[in-house]
């Protein structure tokens, strides 16, 4: 009797360290998941679901979470505490990003029928010239990893702050340098823009949500692994 139950507590040890060892092995060396490193961030993974530019859930998006290399996560965790004493927390809309999925986003380009989400994302703009302008890119910063899309929210309410432009609008009223927002709009995006900079990011002029890691550590790898 002893001996059975000797075995069945083995068994059960051997399944959770295999378990356990499945969950480590989930992730690719060097990445991490956001929410690992900075508990207090807010998802909301616009790619997962359907409320984005394309209106549908993008290629190699299986869970609604977020992966960075673990330097971008670091330096993200930086950029969030030196917001959240200032009474905010970071909400993410996307970040490392597989290649199936920017190539889901040119598929769509190239469909002219498809514009079911233009009123929306990109009232004033053609998709045909999205390439163009530099909104879609058959490769993309984010499938290296250290790339994040975020805003940021009130933390005794969780409501975003009002950026003049909502995530993944496609229009000059989302530059950086737009003059289409009011003041305090722009003091808002420059909360983040400052934390994120002081954190070792960079800007991306045309995208107020959109920072890339200076010191990325794969700056020419582009991976392809789902978000799982």
């Amino acid at each position: 009797m002893k001996m059975k139950m000797r075995l069945a507590v083995m068994v059960a040890l051997l399944v959770s360290t295999v378990a356990w060892l499945g969950c480590a092995a989930a992730l690719p060396q060097g990445f991490v998941y956001v929410t690992d490193v900075i508990p207090t961030a807010i998802l909301d993974i616009r790619y997962f679901g359907d409320n984005n530019f394309l209106g549908t859930r993008v290629d190699g998006y299986e869970a609604p979470t977020a992966i960075l290399t673990e330097e971008a996560a670091a330096a993200l965790k930086t950029a969030a505490d030196l917001l959240e004493e200032q009474g905010y927390y970071i909400k993410v809309f996307d970040a490392y990003r597989p290649q199936r999925a920017v190539a889901h986003f040119v598929r769509w380009s190239k469909d002219p029928a498809d514009a079911k989400m233009k009123e929306q994302f990109y009232p004033d703009l053609d998709k045909s010239v999205l390439f163009e302008l530099g909104y879609i890119a058959e490769r993309s910063g984010h499938s290296r990893g250290s790339t994040v899309d975020l805003t940021i929210v009130y933390m005794d309410t969780l409501e975003e702050v009002d950026m003049g432009s909502g995530f993944d609008f496609l229009g000059e009223i989302s530059h950086h340098d737009t003059d289409l927002i009011t003041e305090e709009q722009a003091a808002n995006r420059s909360i983040l823009r400052e934390a994120m900079v002081r954190a070792g990011f960079l800007v991306y002029p045309k995208e107020w949500w959109h920072y890339t890691l200076a010191d990325e550590p794969y700056p020419d790898t582009y991976f392809d692994f789902v978000v799982k």
